[in-house]
């Protein structure tokens, strides 16, 4: 039984993680979102009171 379910996750387990890592990726860079990473990316700008 040991054996069966060490197989089962060296191969399944691997197959179904790279799937989730492939689609994090496809995520982060699918088309249109360029507009949202830029507004994400000024966040800390915003509202500063303290100017040198």
């Amino acid at each position: 039984m040991y054996t069966f379910l060490r197989e089962l996750a060296d191969s399944w387990g691997m197959l179904s993680l790279m799937l989730v890592f492939l689609g994090i990726i496809l995520w982060a860079y699918r088309p249109g979102t360029k507009d949202l990473y830029k507004d994400i990316s000024d966040i800390p700008f915003r509202n500063e009171e303290f100017k040198e």
